[in-house]
């Protein structure tokens, strides 16, 4: 900072940008607001065709959320010129003050060329102690400079990081004030020095690393720095060292290098998101150095030798956690995908042999898993991002090729979660506020795919298993709108209301099958249950609340109650039929597992109903308290009052009763168990719909009409399951 500068500094310009940049937070604020709830609300109810149902609708949500990013990009920025005028107007005031004082000693202050400036005794003769006022003068003179210049400098910094952060659009990091800003950049360098040599790291500085990445893995700028200054072959050099220096630790050791490797992942994730040149090129050499043999030992362990690991076995094994960026995990996954799919015979064959290699390290995922094989690591990744699990899937031969994999591998847990978030559009494990997309073409296609590799009668039931059966469960409850439409058949559309771009689009053979397999094991078949069961309440009060969804029949609402009570019935139908056949084959240990699984999935679904998500991508408008919510929350289907009494009512009452000693005895009594609760439940939904909104339908005969309804599709569901599947007990 030069003196004269400071010196006379005017801020006047820098306090307009400040002015206009108050203003534009402001109305931004504004326009994200009718974004929000206006523009990307109405997108989602709209019932889209051809080209808008696949982009439009797509590119509206995207842009609705560009305006948050514009909010919080805004708000930094007015933080950081904010701070930075009132700290350069104390110092221009430090100075002048500090400049009046050196006058009353005698002492005169001038700039010189270059921005620095003299000071020299202005009286004759020089009074006593000059020399020593000379040079506290200029000690304090150059103090407050350098200050001036370090508020300068990291504004500058801040401010062009957060502008390289999005090469198109806004980026969503925020900062309350500029040492913050400054703050991440400072620290992100020092950790990025700390990993450029993982032997020198002592448990100290380890510990240190792991808290500072704890504090900032979400912070934007901090993680694209510091991915940046380690380089991409840093990074990837940096943990192949941690896994072979820290080999087989165990004890507080695992314990701080798993916490340490979860907070890595998500800085790495986070940087991603970054469009700076520098993690553009960061991605991009990560890609291309994803075949390369990284090698690492021990000192320790000398005559062990170099350890070895291929540039995907490291990065995979970093991405366990986070969101990494959707074209980033597309082109990584791309290549990976190309070497795994590259051996040959059937789809998914000997792919197990491809990562396998002499003297390979084996502890790249700490207590987890041995990270030999990469697609584990990218399959956690896609479960974190659906749209990019979406893309992967969308392709029928990777499809397949991963689906079937499972057989000879151990990512069929990883395989599985992907799966559920490219059909549902949840990350695994997030915490939902809030509606998000209907389900579109593609994802429709996929969960389409899923059931039929599920239903092929040679050997697709192998699929499901205690590993698979709980993601697969959620993608049923996800998609009881769809199934509900295909079991139903034409006609039943509105009736089953759903804003999914392609509500008939599943296969009912498939369908039936895939709901007899899945609910063979309690977390799959709790899920169907309660997807089932939220579905059918919230689809029922609906209709209660709004006569004029259904014209049907001349809005006769008979037919509406039959239509929605045996669908009811099919649907569990198909799921009790399977316990029983499991308790004929022995397959059941006992009943406290459906009890649990119970329990533990309603707690997540009450949850998702409490935010007006109601199960997976069911609920598309949050709770009513208004009279357009509750237009939309008809349009789509969705009302959270009867679902969440409708989970109570499972969770805190359902209980299987009776020894499994005798199977096709307890196998009858159990089938008229929950042929009772299904009609039970079903009926309680449409009086708790009558009551909830004041219906002058008529609460007995709505109950006697559900129950034959549930009735009818519970036994149609024998007749069902006995042309489109081998059963035991046939």
């Amino acid at each position: 900072m030069d003196l004269e500068a400071l010196r006379h500094g005017n801020f006047a310009t820098l306090g307009t940008a400040i002015n206009d940049w108050s203003t534009m937070h402001k109305q931004l604020k504004q326009l994200e607001t009718r974004a929000r709830d206006d523009l990307r609300a109405k997108a989602y109810r709209a019932k889209w065709a051809g080209v808008n149902a696949t982009v439009s609708r797509e590119f509206i949500g995207k842009t609705a959320d560009e305006f948050g990013d514009a909010v919080s990009q805004a708000a930094s920025i007015l933080a950081i010129l904010r701070d930075t005028r009132d700290e350069l107007a104390k110092y221009r005031d430090e100075l002048n003050e500090a400049i009046d004082r050196a006058w009353n000693k005698k002492l005169t202050v001038v700039g010189v060329a270059g921005g620095g400036f003299k000071v020299y005794v202005n009286a004759h003769p020089e009074p006593p102690g000059s020399e020593q006022a000379m040079k506290d003068t200029v000690d304090e003179l150059q103090g407050i400079l350098d200050k001036a210049t370090t508020s300068d400098s990291t504004a500058a910094r801040a401010l062009t990081a957060l502008a390289n952060q999005a090469d198109h659009g806004f980026s969503g990091a925020r900062y309350g004030d500029r040492d913050a800003a400054a703050n991440a950049l400072k620290k992100a360098d020092e950790m990025a020095a700390l990993a450029k040599d993982a032997r020198k790291l002592t448990p100290e500085q380890l510990a240190d690393f792991n808290r500072t990445l704890a504090q900032y893995k979400n912070d934007e700028l901090f993680s694209a720095q510091f991915a940046t200054s380690l380089g991409a072959e840093g990074t990837l050099q940096f943990w192949t060292d941690m896994s072979s220096l820290h080999l087989g630790a165990s004890g507080s050791e695992l314990q701080q290098l798993r916490e340490f490797q979860k907070n890595l992942s998500t800085t790495l994730a986070t940087a991603t998101l970054s469009d700076s040149d520098g993690m553009t090129a960061w991605k991009q050499t990560v890609i291309d150095e994803s075949s390369k043999v990284y090698k690492s030992d021990n000192p320790a362990y000398p005559m062990r030798g170099p350890m070895n690991a291929m540039g995907f076995q490291v990065m995979s094994s970093l991405m366990g956690h986070g969101r990494y960026d959707t074209e980033f995990l597309d082109a990584y996954g791309k290549k990976l995908l190309k070497v795994d799919m590259a051996p040959g015979g059937g789809p998914g064959m000997s792919t197990n042999d491809v990562w396998k290699a002499p003297n390979q390290l084996t502890d790249l995922v700490f207590g987890d898993e041995d990270g030999q094989d990469p697609m584990v690591g990218f399959m956690k990744a896609l479960s974190h991002n659906p749209e990019a699990a979406t893309n992967t899937f969308a392709d029928k031969q990777v499809f397949e090729h991963t689906l079937e994999s499972i057989r000879y591998t151990d990512r069929d847990t990883a395989v599985a979660s992907a799966l559920e978030a490219a059909v549902t559009g949840v990350p695994e494990g997030e915490k939902l506020t809030g509606p998000v997309q209907p389900h579109s073409q593609a994802q429709v296609g996929i969960m389409r795919n899923v059931m039929a590799a599920v239903a092929d009668p040679d050997g697709g039931a192998s699929l499901v298993t205690k590993e698979t059966a709980e993601s697969f469960g959620d993608m049923a409850a996800a998609y009881m709108p769809e199934i509900s439409n295909t079991l139903a058949g034409n006609g039943a559309e509105s009736i089953f209301r759903t804003t999914s771009e392609d509500p008939g689009g599943l296969e009912r053979t498939d369908v039936q099958r895939f709901l007899y397999e899945t609910a063979r094991y309690a977390p799959g078949r709790a899920a169907i249950i309660l997807g089932e069961s939220i579905y059918t309440s919230s689809v029922m009060e609906a209709h209660i609340a709004n006569p004029d969804l259904y014209k049907g029949n001349g809005h006769d609402k008979d037919a509406l109650l039959k239509t929605i009570g045996h669908n009811a019935g099919l649907i569990e139908g198909i799921v009790g039929r399977s316990v029983a056949d499991a308790h004929i084959e022995g397959e059941i240990k006992g009943q406290n597992d459906e009890n649990d699984a119970l329990k533990r999935k309603g707690d997540l679904m009450k949850s998702f109903v409490a935010a007006g998500v109601g199960v997976g991508t069911v609920a598309l408008v949050g709770a009513q308290t208004s009279a357009q919510a509750m237009t939309g929350a008809a349009a789509s289907g969705f009302f959270g009052g009867v679902a969440g009494m409708a989970i109570d009512r499972i969770t805190e009452g359902r209980q299987l009763s009776g020894a499994l000693d005798s199977a096709l005895y307890h196998s009858a009594k159990d089938l008229d168990n929950s042929r009772d609760s299904v009609i039970t439940q079903t009926q309680q939904a449409a009086v708790d719909s009558i009551n909830r909104h004041k219906s002058n339908l008529d609460v007995e005969h709505a109950r006697n009409t559900v129950r034959m309804a549930v009735e009818g599709g519970w036994l149609q569901s024998d007749g069902d399951l006995e042309s489109s599947h081998v059963r035991p007990s046939a």
